[in-house]
């Protein structure tokens, strides 16, 4: 069921990769090469929070092909948010 979104719908910018990949399961896809650090992360949980606020009950992951900070990874897990590093 792996679909691309539109991130409008949910009051993300357009440059937002948005994969749903389940009933109420969604992916942020982030392709780049460099590293993702806290800010980028406090940037993704902004997001999580604006796809909760649409789907009261939503999952949402991280999908990426760069290398995660430690810390921002444990941030996010945090939060509730699960990491994927092999996109």
């Amino acid at each position: 069921m792996n679909k691309f979104v539109d991130p409008k719908l949910y009051d993300l910018p357009s440059s937002t990769k948005l994969e749903q990949v389940g009933t109420n399961q969604y992916d942020i896809v982030i392709q780049r090469k460099s590293r993702i650090i806290m800010k980028d992360g406090e940037g993704i949980l902004v997001k999580v929070n604006k796809i909760k606020e649409h789907v009261s009950n939503a999952k949402v992951g991280l999908k990426t092909s760069a290398p995660v900070c430690s810390k921002t990874k444990s941030f996010l897990e945090e939060h509730g948010i699960s990491v994927s590093t092999n996109c």
